[in-house]
């Protein structure tokens, strides 16, 4: 195994419940891969287990193995989100004033522990798991493991991170309104948020405690899979654990949001690969478009309803003796619930009633929701910036899976420009979790989605692809403006059949000006990338009439652009029907 390059649990398992290797040796190029790791980013983790007991517990492992025991998780080495407990580990909710050290580890932690699984630390996270970002936390921000620039998602930050970056194989998080699906969403991960109840929360600091679920990251779906079977049960020491019966899932219809309802916040990149994972599912499944205005009110009441109250009593103690311990952006969000009156409450209750009546119908004309799992991702900075609102919108789409009793899987969906991974999040009605990881396996055949680009691991240079249309074409006379920023050339192609191409009068060198237009046809371009300084120097050189904009090239994906004022086209010649300006130039 390489340094870095992703694991697989159940590959490990097997090697060593078969002897092709021990778990001593798993464990040792554990430790090489966490000390390698740790000169990019320590700050995903709150506290590690030392070599000396990792290497302890693998040589149990083995002993185990070689009494005759087979395992099924064997050896296989995994972290834990810090508001898990786990025997041995502190249990810090990110918040230090706030420790403990528990006496038993959580249900789920001992049944992995059980199974063979080697606990290697406890995992960095937005405070009090409150937050979608992964900004919030006093032990540092850990950042997007594939761009550092970009935050990692929260509120499971480092334990996405620590799968992302091969460090272990599987880890554990939590998930109120989308912490299990958003880190997974932007490190290419599998994200699996059982259905309530189905995994004990035993053991787990809680944020809203009817509503909070334990969670897995995975490389793959049978991956979460082999966990699921291993913690799924019901647990007498949990009072919201419960025995759910299977609920089949055949996902013949599957429903998507309606288009006018869909939130990209300037994001194209998602909008246009969100577009290409409908494609995938369409091939066997019909899509059905649905109104989720009622879904998006019932995620209302989550931040901005009687809910926050829910946050506000796991925390009492502290805001009432130690606010000054909590997190400032924390602090905001829960401290108002301390005001919402019973009557609220229980008004919240009655109206989540009735929209739960309404999932409950939705079910009969669909199987399975495919929806974006966030509508984009954000610079660390911006976070900072503003940090409630950005977070809101990363949680459009997750924050009423958990107050409608939902089960929901997060899978990859493609890359965007910048590294950072689109995903979408499938999702049923509570039981049909089988039925759930089945249908993201069957997706991520028929996707045949890239794999994950390389690591970040000194500071990714952000860069813009940028069309060009005219005297900009390689061999054409302002050509020379790219190469002396040392643009690179990615390929020659068309745009979007939605535009339209004229030669302006009197420009000195001859200049097209491309316009959109729905009568418009296909336009050769050619398409190249600069880093972002050099795109910016690039475009303050842009002169009127001319303009940088967004183009829309034939497979649907956009790119920076020439795009033009309407003054363009005063006495311009329309030449459209040539197809680029290389024809019009040869015309003569």
């Amino acid at each position: 195994m390489t340094v870095l390059d992703r694991q697989s649990a159940a590959a490990i398992a097997a090697s060593v419940n078969e002897g092709t290797f021990s778990a001593v040796s798993v464990a040792e190029d554990t430790l090489a891969r966490l000390a390698a790791y740790d000169e990019i980013q320590p700050q995903i983790w709150i506290s590690r287990a030392s070599p000396e007991s990792i290497l302890a517990a693998a040589r149990t492992v083995d002993a185990r193995i070689a009494a005759g025991e087979k395992l099924p998780l064997a050896g296989v080495p995994f972290a834990v989100k810090d508001n898990i407990d786990v025997a041995g580990f502190n249990t810090t909710a990110a918040c230090p004033a706030f420790s403990y050290t528990p006496a038993v580890s959580a249900t789920v932690t001992g049944k992995l522990l059980e199974a063979g699984a080697i606990c290697v630390g406890k995992t960095n996270l937005d405070q009090f798991a409150t937050g979608l970002v992964g900004t919030r936390s006093p032990y540092g921000i850990p950042r997007n493991a594939y761009n550092l620039a970009y935050v990692s998602g929260g509120s499971s930050s480092g334990s996405a991170v620590a799968v992302a970056a091969g460090l272990v194989p599987f880890a554990l998080g939590t998930d109120t309104a989308g912490s299990g699906r958003v880190p997974a969403a932007f490190h290419h991960l599998v994200g699996l948020k059982p259905s309530k109840g189905r995994w004990s929360t035993n053991g787990l600091v809680p944020a809203c405690r009817t509503l909070d679920c334990i969670t897995v990251f995975a490389d793959s779906v049978g991956d979460a899979q082999l966990v699921d079977e291993v913690i799924a049960s019901f647990d007498s020491a949990d009072p919201y654990s419960r025995a759910l019966p299977e609920r089949p899932l055949k996902p013949a219809r599957i429903g998507v949001p309606r288009p006018d309802q869909r939130g990209w916040f300037g994001d194209h990149q998602s909008e246009y690969l969100y577009d290409r994972a409908l494609g995938a599912l369409g091939k066997e499944s019909e899509l059905v478009e649905l109104d989720i205005a009622f879904l998006n009110e019932a995620a209302s009441l989550l931040y901005s309803g009687p809910w926050v109250a829910e946050r506000t009593a796991a925390l009492a103690e502290l805001l009432a003796n130690n606010p000054g311990a909590i997190d400032d952006t924390v602090r905001t969000v829960v401290a108002p619930g301390a005001e919402i009156s019973a009557v609220e409450l229980f008004n919240g209750i009655y109206r989540l009633a009735e929209l739960q009546r309404q999932a409950e119908a939705m079910w009969q004309s669909v199987d399975m929701l495919a929806f974006p799992t966030t509508g984009t991702t954000y610079r660390v900075a911006e976070l900072l910036a503003a940090p409630v609102a950005l977070n809101s919108n990363l949680g459009l789409y997750t924050n009423f899976v958990n107050l409608l009793d939902m089960a929901a899987i997060a899978v990859p969906a493609g890359v965007r420009s910048n590294g950072t991974g689109f995903g979408i999040t499938l999702i049923g009605p509570a039981g049909s979790d089988n039925g759930l990881m089945a249908a993201a396996e069957t997706f991520l055949t028929a996707a045949e989605l890239a794999p994950p680009p390389p690591l970040d691991l000194e500071g990714r240079m952000e860069t813009v692809k940028l069309a060009v249309v005219g005297a900009h074409l390689k061999d054409m006379p302002l050509h020379w403006q790219l190469t002396s920023r040392d643009a690179k050339f990615v390929g020659a192609f068309q745009t979007a059949p939605t535009y339209r191409l004229y030669a302006m009068a009197d420009s000195t060198p001859p200049k097209p000006a491309l316009v959109h237009s729905e009568d418009g046809a296909a336009i050769a371009v050619e398409v190249y990338e600069l880093d972002v300084a050099a795109f910016g120097s690039f475009v303050a050189e842009v002169p009127a009439p001319l303009a940088i904009g967004t183009v829309t090239l034939e497979d649907g994906s956009s790119v920076k652009g020439f795009v033009s004022e309407p003054r363009a086209t005063e006495g311009a010649e329309d030449i459209t029907a040539l197809g680029g300006w290389r024809a019009y130039i040869a015309r003569g």
